[in-house]
Order: C-alpha cells, then sequence, then structure tokens
C-alpha cells in the first residue's frame, strides 16, 4: 500500500498547493526516533549546544523571507505577524544558548560529609542530566514559536535532548524547510543531522509516543488530541513526562468600579484581543464576566462598536472553520443567549468576528449552557452579565483549569480597596498567569513567565514559555561517595565549570 501524500493546502482557498511530504510508517518513525538517539552524545557538551542554538537563529534569520512567505502560503496569518514570530522563535533561541552557557539549570548541589548531622550526612553531589530523546507535537497557530523550531525544541536542546517533531498538517512545507534549517545548523557544529527529526501523519504521531526510546512529550493543540497522547504515554510500559497544552477559556472579571470608570477602554480592548489572529491564540479571552445595569451596557456597546468594525478572517483550515461556524450556531441557539454582534462565516473561505451574551445565572448550575465554559476556536467570546458577586463567585466556581485569567479594575480597586485583592484570590487558583487590568493574548518570552495551568490548560505544573521550560527535560541524579576523579566535571570541589552552585549550603555564582 502506497504512503499517503502530505499537501501544502492554501487555506484562503481550500486548494491543494504542492505535495510536500508522505505520511511516515512505523520503519521510518522507528528510524528517526534511533537517528535522534544516535545524536545524544554531540549534545553533551553545553558550549557546542549553545553555538548551535544560536547558529539555529541565525540560520532562520537568514532564510526569513522565504520562511514567511511559506508560512503565509500555509496559515494566512499575515507576513507583518509571521515575521514578529519568527523574531521571537529566534529570540527563544538565542535565550535559551545564554542559559545553557550560564548553567544554572543544572541545579548543582555539593554536600561534603558531616558526622555530627542527625543522621550524618555522606559526600553528595547532585545535578540534571538530559531525560533523552524528546517527541514535539507542533501546534497550527504558531507555525515558528510553537512548532518545529519553537519552545518546546528550543528547550529539549538546550537541555541536550535531540527531538524527532511531529509536523502539524496545517503547514507542512514550512515544517519540512524549518526542518533542514535546523539541521544545516546543526551540521556546522559537526552535530548528526538526527539530531531534529520530522514525520508527519496522524499515525505516526501515535507511533511516536509509543517508541520504547521516547523519553519525553511536549505537545500544544486540542483536549482531545492531547488526553489522547496523553494516556498513551502514560499507558506505556515504561510511562514518560507528557507535558501538553491543551486548551483555555481564559475567564476575564470586570468589576462594576472598573466599567464604571472605563467602560469604552475596556470593551475596544477586549474586542482587539479576542479577535487577535483571528481569535486564534491559545489565550484568548473566551469568557467575560460584565455587570448588568448602564456600566456594563457601556462596555457591550464599545466592544459591539469594535467587533463591527472587524473584518472578516480566514482561519488556519477550512475544518477549523466548520467546526467554529457549527460551534457558534449551537451556542447562539441556547436559550435567553443574545448575538450582538453575529460570528459565523465570513464568505465561503472566511469567517466574521463576533460575541455572544448570557445571564451569569445560567452559567452557575450545570445544564446546556455548560456549552459556552468550554473553548470555541475563532474569534468570538461570551459575555456573561451578573447582578451581584454572588453570580461572579458561582460561575468562577465552576470553571476548569486555565492558562490565564483576568481581572479588570478601578484604580481604586487596583490601589488595595474595594474588592480588588479579593477578586485575585479568588481567580488565582484557576490559572497559571493572572493579569490585572491588561489583556492575556501575548506571552512574553522571559525568565518570570509562566505560560502552563491546572488541568486541563495543562497536564503538568510546567511552563512551555520562558527559561524554566527547560526543565521538563531533566531529571536529578545524586552521587554518593563517589571518588573525585570519576565525577562528572560539574560536580567536582574545584568547580572547574564556574557553574553557580550551593556549596556546603551556601550559594556561589
Amino acid at each position: 500500500m502506497a504512503a499517503a501524500p502530505v499537501w501544502s493546502v492554501d487555506p484562503r482557498t481550500g486548494k491543494q498547493r504542492e505535495q510536500v511530504a508522505v505520511e511516515a510508517t512505523a520503519q521510518e518513525v522507528d528510524a528517526a526516533v534511533r537517528a535522534a538517539d544516535a545524536a545524544r552524545g554531540a549534545l553533551t557538551d553545553r558550549t557546542v549546544r549553545a553555538a548551535f542554538l544560536r547558529t539555529a537563529a541565525d540560520e532562520l534569520k537568514a532564510a526569513e523571507s522565504t520562511l514567511v512567505e511559506v508560512a503565509d502560503a500555509e496559515t494566512a496569518l499575515g507576513p507583518v505577524r509571521l515575521a514578529g514570530e519568527l523574531a521571537r522563535t529566534c529570540y527563544q533561541l538565542r535565550a535559551f544558548a545564554d542559559i545553557v552557557d550560564e548553567g544554572e539549570f543544572l541545579g548543582v548541589v555539593v554536600n561534603h560529609p558531616d558526622d555530627t548531622a542527625t543522621p550524618p550526612i555522606p559526600d553528595l553531589r547532585r545535578y540534571k542530566v538530559p531525560l533523552g530523546v524528546v517527541a514535539v507535537y507542533s501546534a497550527s497557530n504558531f507555525p515558528f514559536a510553537f512548532s518545529v523550531p519553537g519552545g518546546d525544541t528550543a528547550s529539549a536542546l538546550a537541555a541536550g535532548c535531540p527531538v524527532v517533531v511531529k509536523a502539524h498538517p496545517d503547514h507542512p512545507g514550512l515544517s519540512e524547510l524549518v526542518a533542514k534549517v535546523l539541521r544545516r545548523a546543526a551540521a556546522r557544529h559537526d552535530i548528526p543531522e538526527g539530531v531534529v527529526g520530522l514525520v508527519h501523519g496522524f499515525e505516526a504521531g501515535i507511533e511516536l509516543i509509543k517508541h520504547p526510546l521516547i523519553a519525553a512529550a511536549g505537545f500544544t493543540g486540542s483536549i482531545r488530541g492531547g488526553r489522547a497522547l496523553f494516556d498513551a504515554a502514560a499507558a506505556r510500559p515504561v510511562p514518560i513526562p507528557f507535558h501538553g497544552e491543551l486548551g483555555s477559556l481564559n475567564p476575564v472579571v470586570v468589576t462594576e468600579a472598573a466599567a464604571t470608570e472605563r467602560a469604552e477602554a475596556i470593551g475596544a480592548g477586549l474586542a482587539g484581543s479576542m479577535t487577535l489572529g483571528v481569535g486564534q491564540f491559545c489565550v484568548k479571552p473566551g469568557l467575560v464576566l460584565v455587570p448588568a445595569g448602564a456600566a456594563g451596557d457601556g462596555l457591550v456597546k464599545s466592544l459591539t462598536d469594535a467587533v463591527s468594525d472587524t473584518d472578516a478572517g480566514v482561519l488556519l483550515d477550512h475544518r477549523m472553520r466548520d467546526n467554529f461556524v457549527a460551534g457558534v450556531a449551537e451556542r447562539a441557539a441556547l436559550p435567553d443567549v443574545e448575538s450582538p454582534v453575529t460570528p459565523g462565516p465570513g464568505g465561503e473561505h472566511t469567517v466574521s468576528a463576533g460575541f455572544l451574551t448570557v445571564p451569569a445565572a445560567r452559567l452557575t448550575t450545570e445544564g446546556e449552557h455548560d456549552l459556552l465554559l468550554e473553548e470555541c476556536f475563532g474569534p468570538v467570546t461570551v459575555v456573561a452579565r451578573y447582578e451581584d458577586e454572588a453570580e461572579v463567585r458561582g460561575v468562577l466556581a465552576r470553571l476548569p483549569g486555565n492558562l490565564t485569567a483576568t481581572v479588570q479594575l478601578s484604580a481604586e480597586e487596583a490601589a488595595g480597596e474595594g474588592a480588588g485583592a479579593a477578586l485575585l484570590a479568588e481567580v488565582t487558583p484557576l490559572a497559571g498567569r493572572v493579569l490585572v487590568n491588561g489583556w492575556p493574548t501575548g506571552v512574553a518570552v522571559a525568565a518570570a513567565q509562566h505560560h502552563g495551568g491546572p488541568y486541563p490548560a495543562t497536564t503538568s505544573t510546567s511552563t512551555s514559555v520562558g527559561g524554566s521550560a527547560v526543565e521538563r527535560w531533566l531529571r536529578p541524579v545524586a552521587y554518593q561517595g563517589v571518588p573525585e576523579a570519576l565525577l562528572p566535571a560539574e560536580l567536582r570541589d574545584g568547580n572547574p565549570l564556574g557553574l553557580p552552585r550551593r556549596f556546603n549550603g551556601v550559594l556561589e555564582r
């Protein structure tokens, strides 16, 4: 039986552009994983790893015009957005190179023997070592930053782990091009090309998570797909860590004082956030609690005006478009749901932005309106109008885990007066990132960033953005009573590599 072709498709027309690959067989997945495993030794030297990451960034930047052109043809995200995303991706690679150079992520701790302690402490030295080959499952909505060269790949390579990437079917041509760029960068440092493997196809993704040489996996995508892979990772004879980002509603609570103070600005800001990237950001605000009454009415009017001025857009593929249209129609048909700006099909290949409103009381108890508490991928949000704080608490109590939670406060509340602090405490258990008077779209690559949250937002407590993302692909090892000559250089007394470490209880830098 011939292998199924992999086509690059133009989402603006739904037409096939070109065949770029074929779906990988089980044997080809095995070959890719074994080639990656064979490349592990080439990543042992941290200096080489850091140089590789910087070269990868340079090579991606050098190929920018070609990469952005292909990415736009496959995703319709636009050259400006894609060039910015590529710049972010290059910055992320260089940031991880700096982390590798610094070495703090190794977590070096040295304890000399202490017979006076209870119980006595032997000679103990601990640091972190790479897990092995990492399976990376690309996202559809970020063809650079959460795909072949994205955060999972960059952090895994920084940890010393080769990767095998399961390409997303929405941008297979770009995936092939980027993989070649990364392999070219690897070759410049005598790293085997197998350090970055690439496979296509649904069945290939299943084979990948089952492969005995895969030591961990990173995923960004739907709850359904992520949960299936998470379960498969746990069901293996040797279970492996699965770091999945699955979905998020990203609730926003607008206090009555905030709506009274700046209804127009909040409405306009919400419109910009929920329609950014045609509503295809994983941190799009999908549920907004707005007070009933005049202040909330002003916010809804501002939102109506701003969303009405938004042009129709193209989603990443026609399957997503169909799901969006059907999902919005199903939600709009529920009792007491209104549509001040009707979202739906904007044309044969486009969708129009809009939002739905519902009394918050409909969401405080289990029932058919629970559908409004599920993410709808695309340019739509649900505005729930609440009568009092009890309704706000009732809705929040029913929400699953999220990547973000946002509160819009008045100036007085933000200064510590009124309900601001209590509301912040109420939303903190729901999310991995909590915002005040901002909007969640936009995830900065920074040391303090956390892109994750309680299930189903993610399947672990780790972040997929920021420097600490590297920790997902490491495990600690303690050496007890090992002679100096046999210790890894990172753990020797003289600290020959000049690493940050904790030495006999004292932090050294």
